[in-house]
C-alpha cells in the first residue's frame, strides 16, 4: 500500500498488550495508530483525535465493546466513525448484536495478517470514496446526501467487493407516496422541506457508517446495504418506513403535514454473471408492487 495512506488514523482498543502489538505491527506501516487498553480511554481518544476507523475488542474489563460503541453512536463527535469489532467470540448472536449496534465489520482472533489488512483496507477505501464524493460534487444540493452519480460510484465499489468476498448486498428503492399531490397542496417550497426531512430521517435510521443513502431523483431515494442479507435488509427497510410514517413536517402556516414511503427491496449474493442493472431493476419491480399493493409498505423482490 502506498505511503499516502498514512493520512488515515486508526484507533485500536484491546486490554491485551499481545493483541495490540500484533495489530500495531500489521497496520502501523500504512496508517497512523492510536492505542487504548480500555473502553474509557478509547472514548477519550476518539473524541480528542477523531480517528478514521476504530478497531474495538468486545470483551474488556471496564466496559464491553458493545457498551463502547453505544456511547460512540450517542455522541455527535464520534457517531460517524466506523467501528470494526475484534473478538474471539464465535456466537452468531454476538456478531448480529454488533452489527445492530452499528459495527461495520468483524475481525476474529487469532489474527490472520492478510485478513486484517484486507478488512481494514476495505473500510479505509470506503472512507476515501466518501470524501471524494463530497469533494467532487457528487452530493445532492437540496438534501445534502449523495446524488445518483455518487450512488453509482459507491455501488460499483460495493458490488465488486461482494463478488470477491461472496457476501450479500441489499438495495432499497424508495418513493415518497403521492408526492405530486403533496406539492400541489402545499407548494414546491414545502415540498423541498419534505424532501430534506425525509433524507435526514431516513439517514438517522441507518446504524452502520457504511450504510449508504442517496437521492435517486425527484422524490425517489435509495439505500445500499453492504454485507447485509435479506432478513437484515427487511428490518432496516421497515425501520425506515416506520420512521417516515411517524415524522411531523411543519409548514409555514404552523400546520403539521405527513408523508409515507413505499419501498422495493432486493438482496443477492452477486457473481461475475450477475449485473447491477438487473439488481436495481428487480428492486424497481418490487417498488411497483408496493405502490400497487396500497403504498406505505415494504415489498421484497422474488423471482
Amino acid at each position: 500500500m502506498s505511503e499516502h495512506k498514512k493520512e488515515f488514523t486508526i484507533l485500536i482498543t484491546d486490554d491485551e498488550k499481545f493483541n495490540l502489538d500484533i495489530l500495531g505491527s500489521i497496520l502501523s506501516p500504512h496508517y497512523n495508530i492510536l492505542i487504548s487498553k480500555n473502553g474509557t480511554r478509547a472514548l477519550e481518544l476518539a473524541k480528542l483525535n477523531a480517528p478514521d476507523l476504530i478497531l474495538l475488542d468486545v470483551v474488556m474489563p471496564d466496559m464491553t465493546g458493545f457498551e463502547v460503541i453505544t456511547k460512540l453512536k450517542e455522541s455527535n463527535d464520534t457517531v460517524n466513525i466506523p467501528v470494526i469489532f475484534i473478538t474471539g467470540l464465535s456466537d452468531p448472536a454476538d456478531e448480529e448484536k454488533g452489527f445492530f449496534l452499528g459495527a461495520v465489520d468483524y475481525i476474529t482472533k487469532p489474527f490472520n495478517k492478510a485478513i486484517v489488512k484486507a478488512r481494514v483496507n476495505t473500510h479505509i477505501k470506503i472512507i476515501d470514496q466518501m470524501r471524494t464524493i463530497e469533494r467532487i460534487g457528487l452530493i445532492d444540493p437540496l438534501t445534502k446526501i449523495a446524488n445518483r452519480r455518487g450512488f453509482e460510484t459507491r455501488m460499483n465499489a460495493e458490488w465488486g467487493r461482494s463478488i470477491r468476498e461472496q457476501t450479500p448486498i441489499s438495495f432499497m428503492l424508495m418513493d415518497i407516496d403521492k408526492f405530486k399531490n403533496y406539492n400541489d397542496t402545499y407548494g414546491h417550497q414545502q415540498g423541498d422541506v419534505a424532501l430534506k426531512t425525509f433524507a435526514e430521517t431516513a439517514s438517522h435510521t441507518l446504524k452502520r457508517t457504511n450504510d449508504f443513502i442517496a437521492r435517486w431523483g425527484g422524490e425517489e431515494f435509495v439505500i445500499l446495504l453492504s454485507n447485509t442479507d435479506i432478513q437484515g435488509a427487511e428490518e432496516v427497510a421497515e425501520n425506515v418506513r416506520k420512521a417516515i410514517e411517524s415524522i411531523d413536517i411543519p409548514n409555514e402556516d404552523g400546520y403539521i403535514t405527513k408523508v409515507t414511503v413505499s419501498i422495493g427491496l432486493n438482496s443477492v449474493v452477486p457473481t461475475a454473471e450477475t449485473s447491477t442493472d438487473d439488481f436495481i431493476k428487480n428492486a424497481d419491480k418490487a417498488l411497483y408492487d408496493a405502490k400497487e399493493g396500497g403504498r406505505n409498505r415494504v415489498v421484497l423482490f422474488q423471482e
